[in-house]
């Protein structure tokens, strides 16, 4: 019986356009990468449907590709419905076979509940009106779609113990965000570190961090704060924040030792014994 190809998005139309025309013209994707200013690398994300172009980035494919605007025209089709400096993390996420993250002060988006997003957002939007607080917890809450797979794909979460302590929302909020992780954590489906406090100074102190792997690409990293966020390439870099995962994940709990924590932590909100 003949198998049905999975149907394709629009951002791997895209990608599939940009190697096909690529290739006509006789570029290898380190040629393109060169004319575009950018790492072969990144040509590859594009054509595999991962990243999008910039609008600069467009421009100057269709220069070196003589298309005539079409890929920048393209472009403002597939607009990213996250903040400019998350969107193409959040389009590799969908594509990565494992996610290694970190979170320093808050739990990473792709677990938080419902209501613990709604709490964040509040913080920050002092004008907000309550359907736009309804549109940003659902498009934060869709990103848990990753888990609903049953192994794919594979995700480490390490948390600052200060993501536990950190009241967002109320008591009843943490306590159902936080069994919620010890939950995934419980059934496999994640797999939990904490570093505790006791740990002091550590090489992740400064700053949340994704890793992402893939099958047939490079693997990146993210790295994020206030209204910034910078997703790397580079192989030299992606490295370096290898080994400050690697490190950090050393001075952490153990598996068991920081599931128990967070469930302690989630029963101390519940109990109001915190």
């Amino acid at each position: 019986m003949e198998q049905r190809r999975k149907p394709r998005t629009p951002r791997q139309k895209y990608g599939e356009e940009l190697r096909l025309r690529r290739i006509a013209a006789g570029l290898t994707q380190e040629e393109l990468g060169d004319q575009v200013v950018c790492s072969p690398t990144l040509i590859s994300h594009f054509e595999a449907g991962r990243r999008l172009p910039k609008p600069d980035d467009a421009r100057r494919i269709d220069r070196a590709l003589g298309a005539d605007g079409f890929f920048e025209r393209w472009l403002e089709d597939l607009e990213s419905k996250y903040a400019d400096h998350f969107a193409a993390a959040a389009e590799l996420e969908l594509q990565a076979t494992t996610i290694e993250q970190f979170a320093l002060s808050l739990v990473p988006g792709v677990l938080q509940t419902p209501e613990y997003a709604r709490a964040l957002f509040r913080a920050y939007r002092p004008n907000h009106t309550a359907e736009e607080l309804d549109e940003a917890v659902v498009i934060r809450t869709k990103r848990a779609r990753l888990l609903d797979g049953p192994t794919h794909p594979v995700i480490w979460t390490l948390l600052d113990e200060a993501v536990l302590r950190r009241e967002v929302g109320g008591r009843q909020v943490m306590a159902e965000q936080l069994r919620r992780i010890t939950d995934l954590a419980e059934t496999g489906r994640i797999r939990l570190h904490v570093l505790p406090n006791s740990a002091g100074a550590h090489a992740l102190q400064q700053s949340l961090l994704t890793l992402m792997s893939f099958e047939d690409s490079a693997p990146v990293a993210y790295a994020e704060a206030f209204l910034t966020g910078n997703l790397m390439d580079d192989p030299s870099l992606v490295n370096a924040s290898r080994t400050a995962y690697a490190l950090a994940l050393s001075d952490a709990l153990s598996r068991q030792e920081s599931l128990a924590l967070a469930r302690a932590a989630a029963e101390e909100y519940a109990h109001g014994s915190q």
